[in-house]
């Protein structure tokens, strides 16, 4: 039976993605890193050969293939969480592309054009012009290009770092119908008014797993509309990032392709008529915006003196160095069933890496600081305060709730940013976007004496203003202590407020932004699971053999950990601890009598193995099971993980031992 090449190609992105996914390559290092270790000497003797007869002896090929599903039908579209058909991330040929969109089978709505959108290689990327051969078996730094557009997202697979890197990507972008004739297929007049570009991210992960911020770039797709056969190829320049924005990092060759051709060609003087008229408009309102905002904040410095030195957030930058009223950067987002509760987005924005950028500055110095845009943020999935406490209320904005960003300062002075909600009955609720905690807030008013004030629970100590898409206010209390603050911010003698019309004027100003979704995960929690237990056992028996201990692993003790897990997630997520007490009942039970249980649990964002063992080992308690002595040693290891939207995982392990003391 002969197979198409353009099936051949989707056989071998399902089969690259899944080894990605269950970390193949950690695997078969840590398999290999046994077989040297036992063999030293002969280390520089092994060939291919004896590598593939000790990877069939572990079993190693065995699992991955069954582990491995294949679907009947790999086809060009693949159903997203809410059961609308989008494209697939895996690159799609033009012909398929076509009869797709031609093909009743395929389901797809016959009143939509398409923008097929190839990414095709990178030029110059001089950064990489001597980038070296990695080793068999080491992992190398690689790219990785994710797209926004209209609420449609997609990732390239991983490409290798070089001076012309081969992305060989195929995007197959949905438009929108006619705006006039509803029911239609877009027409030339409603594809010229769709303003929204495509964003594209490049990231660059090196081997440590680190994801960098590469370019970003905002592509202007409606210049296909004046070819004739509807269908461009350009080169992007990628310049680089904050401060060297005006340096270029290279060139991306793209082609774009309307699907299917308009009948006319939309002539080149309409296309630059319309560019020039938004543009100008856009100009015009930032123009007026900011004469405003300079007369407003001069206002504000009026009131009093030490006004200047609070941190009054008005402008931020972009990682394109672009500056944008703060309003613009939150907007109401529904996750749809990817988060169902308030205090799972808590959770699931606490997971995402924090970083530590350049500190909020004040006033005139506010020039050297960055805010990634939410898209730029999601994709490499690290970012500071700022990037945490903007997403966590956009998601409780769009739950409903009354959230605000607020700025100021920690404990010991450091500018820090958090998300405050005002319930209808005035309770303040105080959310840390970096770990997920909440705190109740009661503030002490300046006119009652109080003998012994409440202890602070929460570590914030200043506040400056707090906004959100629609509203924003400066505080203009004679303390901006957060202890002292009356959060009434209807009380126009203790906040300032920007009007709502000149907010709206250009909070809505950044195409794109509004429009983004959450991502679906597509990560196995069973599969990376039982995979990364079964890497952490091999190293703990690793570190045991090296100290001369053997491991004899107890498979029912380990199983018995997992409500434990459970628990301490659900406890994250709701603040309330449920469930530990069947736990204890059932290793009280298990643990045979004059034994010991010692047991350590221990969360991670990040699925390396031998980072999570090497972290775990420095805690003393970790020590005492992985290096435990005694008679009738039985190891147990439990590993949970739960996958969030975006692929962001809460990474549970838990180490125990059980033993009968020796004297």
């Amino acid at each position: 039976m002969s197979v198409s090449p353009q099936k051949v190609a989707e056989l071998k992105e399902v089969i690259r993605n899944h080894f990605s996914q269950i970390d193949l390559r950690s695997h078969i290092r840590g398999i290999l890193a046994d077989a040297i270790g036992a063999n030293k000497e002969q280390a520089s003797l092994l060939s291919e050969a004896d590598i593939l007869q000790e990877l069939q002896s572990r079993r190693l090929i065995d699992e991955v293939l069954s582990s491995l599903q294949l679907s009947e039908d790999h086809g060009l579209f693949t159903r997203s969480g809410r059961d609308n058909l989008k494209p697939s991330f895996s690159s799609v040929d033009k012909k398929d592309a076509m009869e797709a969109i031609q093909s009743s089978q395929k389901k797809l709505d016959a009143t939509r054009r398409y923008l097929y959108l190839q990414v095709l290689e990178g030029k110059a990327f001089l950064e990489h012009l001597q980038e070296a051969a990695p080793f068999p078996g080491q992992t190398s730094s690689y790219f990785s290009l994710h797209a926004q557009f209209l609420g449609q997202r997609f990732h390239s697979r991983p490409v290798a770092c070089a001076c012309e890197p081969d992305f060989g990507e195929g995007l197959l972008l949905e438009l929108p119908v006619s705006h006039s004739d509803i029911g239609k297929m877009a027409n030339s007049s409603s594809l010229l008014s769709m303003a929204e570009p495509v964003h594209l991210v490049l990231l660059r992960t090196v081997a440590s797993g680190m994801s960098n911020l590469v370019s970003t770039y905002s592509l202007d797709w409606r210049s296909v509309l004046t070819r004739e056969n509807s269908m461009q190829q350009m080169a992007l320049e990628l310049m680089g990032i904050g401060k060297e924005n005006k340096v270029s990092f290279g060139m991306l060759e793209v082609k774009l392709e309307l699907l299917p051709p308009l009948h006319q060609a939309v002539p080149q003087e309409l296309l630059s008529t319309q560019i020039t008229m938004e543009r100008s408009r856009e100009t015009e309102r930032q123009r007026l915006f900011l004469v405003y905002a300079k007369q407003w904040w001069k206002e504000y410095l009026q009131l009093r003196e030490s006004h200047c030195n609070r941190l009054v957030k008005i402008f931020a930058q972009d990682e394109c160095a672009n500056n944008w009223f703060v309003c613009s950067y939150v907007f109401p987002l529904c996750a749809g069933r990817l988060l169902e509760a308030p205090r799972l987005a808590a959770r699931f924005v606490s997971l995402i890496s924090y970083e530590k950028t350049q500190n909020i500055s004040v006033g005139k110095g506010d020039s050297g600081e960055l805010w990634a845009s939410m898209h730029t943020f999601l994709a490499r999935k690290r970012g500071d305060c700022e990037n945490h406490a903007i997403l966590l209320c956009s998601l409780l904005l769009g739950f409903g709730l009354d959230a605000y960003v607020c700025v100021g300062c920690k404990g010991k002075g450091q500018p820090h940013t958090w998300v405050m909600t005002i319930s209808p009955d005035g309770v303040i609720t105080f959310w840390e976007s970096t770990t997920g905690n909440r705190y109740q807030h009661h503030n002490i008013k300046p006119d009652t004496s109080v003998l012994v004030p409440p202890k602070t629970l929460h570590p914030y100590r200043t506040i400056g203003c707090v906004f959100r898409n629609d509203s924003f206010y400066a505080n203009i209390q004679p303390s901006d202590a957060v202890e002292m603050c009356d959060f009434n911010l209807l009380d126009e003698s203790r906040w300032k407020a920007m009007p709502h019309e000149a907010i709206l004027s250009v909070s809505n100003s950044v195409l794109g932004w509004q429009s983004l979704r959450l991502m679906s995960p597509t990560l196995d929690p069973q599969l990376i699971s039982a995979d990364l237990e079964l890497q952490l056992q091999a190293l703990v028996t690793e570190h045991r053999r090296e100290q001369g201990l053997s491991a004899d692993w107890d498979g029912h003790l380990a199983y018995l950990l997992s409500p434990a897990l459970a628990a301490y997630e659900l406890e994250r997520c709701t603040g309330s601890l449920a469930g530990d007490e069947e736990f204890q009942h059932a290793i009280r039970r298990a643990v045979p009598e004059g034994h010991t249980f010692k047991g350590f649990p221990i969360q991670f964002t990040h699925r390396n193995a031998r980072k999570i063992f090497a972290y775990s080992l420095k805690a003393e308690k970790c020590q005492e099971v992985a290096n435990c002595r005694g008679d009738q040693v039985k190891l147990a290891l439990r590993v949970n993980v739960y996958v969030y939207a975006e692929n962001v995982c809460a990474v549970w392990i838990m180490y125990a031992c059980t033993y009968r003391s020796v004297l």
